[in-house]
């Protein structure tokens, strides 16, 4: 999956961007249910600890912005999560949009997320095609008709404008969506790239002002030196 979010990456930088894609070194194989993703996000923030001398900004590739807030406590650099930006993105093409996404467990965490980033008065459908999030990556034919379906019953039923691809898995598949649908298709990896790439080039930091100030240094049990604050 890693290898393929950094293929829909290298797309859609810049080229005078170097893109440097990384798995944390621990966390499960895919997020599908809160469980997954609060185990995923101490190696999301061991990946920018280790790295934050080195990168101008960091995105974080899943579609539930996992450990987005506690990641901008811990480096000045920008952190743009996929979910955020495909919103923001979609948001400037369309008056009303939905997301098309994977396992229909995950529509509450989908709709928290939404509600997080302040778009749930925009966002007008939410559409479960009942893929596992693997299965985005080895059986691509199949996610593109289960996004097309999906996709026709939010533009049809739901009245959705554009659509934001809500996995990482489904990234690379936006044109052919498109192309099928008729409207604006949003790849969630490829938009926080252009996002990143701005808010880099433009020399823009996370505030600390307040919300995003470095933790306050205390010992974290059962963590390696690296994490402590």
């Amino acid at each position: 999956m890693t290898s393929g979010i950094d293929l829909s990456a290298q797309a859609a930088r810049f080229p005078q961007t170097e893109i440097v894609t990384v798995t944390p070194a621990s966390g499960p194989e895919s997020i599908e249910s809160y469980y997954d993703e609060y185990l995923a996000i101490p190696g999301i923030l061991e990946a920018i600890k280790l790295s934050d001398d080195d990168i101008d900004a960091f995105v974080i590739a899943c579609w539930g912005d996992p450990g987005l807030e506690a990641a901008r406590e811990l480096t000045r650099k920008p952190v743009v999560g996929i979910a955020e930006a495909s919103m923001y993105l979609a948001n400037m093409v369309a008056a009303r949009w939905g997301v098309v996404t994977t396992g229909h467990r995950v529509r509450t965490m989908i709709e928290e997320t939404i509600h997080k980033t302040g778009f749930a008065h925009r966002c007008v459908s939410i559409r479960t095609t009942g893929l596992a999030v693997t299965e985005t990556e080895t059986a691509r034919e199949a996610t593109l008709l289960a996004l097309e379906e999906e996709g026709r019953l939010a533009i049809a039923q739901d009245h959705a404008e554009a659509l934001c691809l809500g996995c990482a898995g489904m990234s690379g598949l936006d044109q052919a969506l498109e192309a099928k649908l008729g409207v604006p298709v949003i790849d969630a990896v490829a938009a926080a790239v252009k996002l990143a790439e701005s808010l880099a080039w433009l020399g823009k930091t996370t505030s600390k002002a307040m919300t995003y100030q470095t933790p306050d240094a205390k010992r974290f049990k059962g963590y390696p030196e690296h994490m402590q604050s």
